[in-house]
């Protein structure tokens, strides 16, 4: 029904993963968006949508909200009002709006590292301290250091920014690991702004992903949750998202923060967003199955290089790979030489890594398979 095996050309489309490397026999599989086809209801919605020839001001339509709200508890048994959403262009919009809304000039903003490189920067964009903390490898897992945690806190940090899933390591975290941060956070006087656009796309079979909010009442007031359709129907160029802010008062500090700065969501967006929740279950219950052999694929040939390490992401298409063994100053641009295109690790907070998205069609997944396993060899 769903044909993610077919090589479809991104070539003129203006494509920012593809024309970074135009010219050059280099495969990208760097930024995150997939090289797969969005599910077909969202391109006749678009179609439908495009026949009148009007496109102007448009604004939240209540379906809309009334859709979120019905697949936030259908997928996480989580019952949103309809109050606390806050529709935005981008889900990095919603990272800097925290980050304004949070705290004063001079405040501190926590976060992992490694982790979505906006997170990194969104803090000094409002003149306030990023502070980071490594994740703690853990036999096959990556998880969040608590005692690391706890030290990393300072006396003026406001904000916790925390991506869940994570982004690159692919970890779903359990509620115990939440509830225990999510004390930390309490205990500090902390605001937790959850990344959780990743949320759909869970490669652990018979688990699913928790909202941060969702662990209790207290912990919900203080948390801004961003989520999106984007990554799971890979309509990311449409720029269509949204915050759960249950709590009335940090809502409107959200809100005053974005004022006379922020966009509002184009007609298309909306079109897209409405016809993915609606009717795009069933891609992707299918590309869930693509992306879980490909993730086994790629893990399996990765850890059977020399000088290369990677563990099983739990959720998300991103593999985190640990190139330290090989005597490397610059992974990615040595990979890049060898024609495979990858997002490099000091982007994230921590150099000697690299990021593969693995969401593609199998045989171009083996092709960049393959270069990297040459050019390791060649060492």
């Amino acid at each position: 029904m769903f044909d993610f095996d077919r090589i479809l050309s991104r070539q003129g489309t203006s494509s920012i993963k593809w024309d970074r490397y135009a010219g050059k026999d280099i495969i990208p599989m760097w930024v995150a968006d997939m090289d797969f086809p969005s599910p077909p209801a969202v391109t006749k919605a678009l179609k439908k949508r495009a026949e009148h020839p009007i496109y102007g001001y448009t604004h939240v339509p209540a379906v809309f909200i009334e859709t979120i709200c019905g697949w936030l508890e259908q997928r996480y048994s989580w019952k949103v009002n309809p109050g606390w959403l806050v529709c935005l262009p981008g889900l990095v919009t919603g990272i800097n709006i925290s980050c304004r809304a949070v705290g004063e000039e001079g405040d501190e903003v926590v976060t992992t590292i490694p982790v979505y490189p906006p997170f990194l920067s969104a803090p000094e964009n409002f003149k306030k301290r990023c502070l980071t903390f490594p994740m703690l490898e853990d036999g096959d897992r990556w998880v969040l250091d608590e005692q690391r945690f706890r030290d990393t806190i300072g006396k003026n940090t406001r904000l916790f920014l925390f991506c869940s899933p994570h982004n690159p390591c692919g970890r779903l975290f359990t509620r115990e690991e939440q509830e225990r941060m999510a004390a930390i956070c309490l205990e500090h006087d902390i605001i937790i702004c959850s990344d959780e656009i990743h949320c759909d796309l869970i490669l652990k079979e018979e688990s699913g992903h928790l909202p941060t909010a969702v662990l209790d009442e207290e912990v919900a007031r203080r948390t801004i949750t961003l989520m999106a359709p984007s990554k799971t129907f890979n309509i990311p160029g449409l720029g269509c998202s949204f915050a759960v802010i249950p709590d009335k008062s940090l809502r409107q500090r959200f809100l005053a923060a974005a004022r006379g700065i922020v966009p509002h969501i184009n007609v298309f967006g909306y079109v897209a967003a409405q016809a993915a929740y609606n009717e795009g279950r069933e891609w992707l219950d299918a590309v869930l199955v693509r992306l879980r052999q490909n993730r086994d694929a790629a893990v399996d040939r990765i850890n059977g290089m020399p000088g290369l390490r990677t563990l099983t992401p739990e959720a998300t298409y991103l593999l985190w790979i640990d190139c330290r063994d090989l005597p490397l100053e610059r992974p990615a641009a040595f990979f890049e030489k060898a024609g495979v295109g990858l997002s490099c690790g000091r982007d994230f907070g921590t150099p000697g890594f690299v990021r593969l998205n693995f969401a593609c069609p199998p045989s171009v997944l083996e092709r960049g398979l393959e270069r990297m396993e040459r050019a390791v060899k060649k060492i």
